[in-house]
C-alpha cells in the first residue's frame, strides 16, 4: 500500500496555529480563512491519526502528539534541518561536490 504524503498546507496551517494557539491568527498569517485552516488542521490529525490540539471555548492548546510535532516542524519549514540544510549549504558554496550540475552540462541542459 502506498503512503500517501501529508499536504504542505497542512503542516503550514499546523505550524502557524500551535505558535499562536489559534486558528483565526494563523488564517490571518496564512492569507486564508479561519475554516480553511481548521479543515487542514482536521484533515492532517486524520491522516496522523492523533489529536494535535485540545479545543475549547478559551481557545487552542497543544496534545502531547502536537507538542512534540511543532518542534521538529518547525525546523524543518525553516530550513534547519535535513533534506533543506543541505540545499543552503550548497548555496554558499560548502558540503557538495556540484554532481548534479556537472552531469546536467554534459548533457547540454545547464
Amino acid at each position: 500500500m502506498a503512503r500517501v504524503p501529508v499536504p504542505l498546507n497542512a503542516l503550514r496551517a499546523f505550524e502557524a496555529s500551535a505558535r499562536h494557539l489559534s486558528f483565526t491568527r494563523a488564517a490571518d498569517e496564512l492569507c486564508v480563512t479561519q475554516a480553511a485552516v481548521s479543515h487542514q488542521i482536521k484533515a492532517l490529525e486524520a491522516r496522523l491519526g492523533v489529536a494535535l490540539f485540545r479545543r475549547s471555548n478559551r481557545g487552542l492548546l497543544l496534545t502531547d502528539e502536537g507538542m512534540a510535532l511543532a518542534p521538529t516542524l518547525v525546523e524543518i519549514l525553516r530550513g534547519d534541518r535535513p533534506p533543506v540544510r543541505p540545499v543552503r549549504q550548497r548555496r554558499r558554496g560548502g558540503g557538495a561536490d556540484g554532481q548534479c550540475g556537472r552531469h546536467l552540462r554534459s548533457r547540454g541542459a545547464a
